[in-house]
């Protein structure tokens, strides 16, 4: 049971404004320990609180961004990558995070707290707000912290994929992030993927599917995390939307990754498979004309989806990680070495 201090409030829950009597606190407390180095009982003393509530105020100061870390690593910065990416590509925003020694559910973690942090951003009252599913979105979702209630209506892009944790799948994410946001969700009533195109199709002239998928072509932000063909971190192998069979067929054919169930090749061509036409949701084309499509993925194994997604078009927005990034250029400046020495 955690202890209780009646001098000082419970810690605000996201999406609550933050009062200036609570946030001149917070400045305080942290001004004493990361400025003046006061040890945390020697500010508990001195504020006349317990240690344990200056820990959480420390702790809150920083979620709220009230404290701005900065570690200034060896071998350049993370915002030179960040740069570089963008300026290569045309994005409009590239967030990277340092990897470290992390392992890779630290580092998606970590990159879910910069995604979120460029998603509240970019929202604004009213907006449309449109997402898809995996691992990645969620760590957005959980970090995401709401300073208001805008009335966003957030909207699955694709079906439901119905994971082994349904907190990874898309209309628990949209329900949960309507929630924080004050507005409410759109429920796409069908599944990631049928059996075969003719039940597709018959589902697809469902009232409340086509309905959904209008609105999640309307949508202002866009919300994607970006799969790969490597097979330990393939969602759709996971879940068992594909075999390993399948899979291995997909990279054959130069697969690289997936937006949407919908899998392309290193210049973001789109693959003809059988697959995509049983599948219910956001076409790329489609997601293409979203103004704003933030996407999400880490480490070198997803270099490869993340040049195809960037080449396709299909982002305008990319949060990663410094390993992902280096791997990224790397690929991008060995094929126009290749092209350079071909002509």
């Amino acid at each position: 049971m955690r202890e209780s201090d009646p001098s000082i409030p419970d810690v605000q829950p996201a999406g609550e404004d933050l009062d200036r009597e609570r946030h001149q606190l917070l400045a305080e407390v942290a001004s004493l320990y990361y400025e003046d180095n006061l040890i945390q009982a020697e500010i508990a003393s001195r504020l006349g609180i317990s240690r344990s509530s200056v820990s959480r105020l420390l702790s809150e100061a920083r979620e709220l961004g009230i404290v701005d870390i900065t570690i200034h690593w060896p071998g350049g910065s993370t915002g030179d990558l960040g740069a570089r990416l963008k300026h290569t590509f045309g994005l409009h925003d590239v967030q990277v995070v340092r990897a470290g020694a992390r392992g890779y559910p630290q580092v998606v973690e970590a990159l879910g707290r910069a995604a979120a942090r460029l998603l509240e951003d970019r929202l604004g009252d009213g907006m449309t707000l449109g997402i898809s599913w995996n691992t990645g979105v969620y760590q957005v979702v959980r970090a995401f912290q709401a300073a208001r209630r805008m009335g966003v209506r957030v909207v699955q892009l694709t079906g439901s994929a119905a994971p082994s944790n349904p907190l990874l799948d898309g209309p628990d994410l949209a329900r949960w992030l309507a929630h924080m946001l004050g507005g409410h969700y759109i429920y796409l009533p069908a599944p990631l993927v049928v059996d075969s195109r003719a039940t597709r199709d018959a589902l697809l002239k469902d009232r409340a599917i086509t309905e959904c998928l209008e609105i999640a072509r309307q949508a202002d932000i866009a919300l994607v995390g970006i799969g790969t063909v490597f097979p330990p971190l393939c969602s759709l192998l996971q879940t068992g939307y594909l075999t390993e069979e399948e899979l291995a067929e997909i990279t054959a054919m130069g697969g690289v990754g997936d937006i949407l169930t919908t899998f392309y090749d290193i210049e973001g061509n789109i693959l003809p498979l059988s697959l995509h036409e049983r599948t219910i949701g956001l076409s790329l084309e489609r997601l293409r004309s979203i103004e704003c499509v933030i996407g999400v993925a880490a480490g070198i194994h997803k270099a490869p989806a993340i040049v195809g997604a960037l080449r396709g078009g299909y982002l305008s927005c990319l949060v990663t990680d410094d390993q992902a990034a280096h791997e990224v250029l790397r690929i991008i400046r060995e094929g126009e070495e290749e092209k350079a020495s071909g002509e």
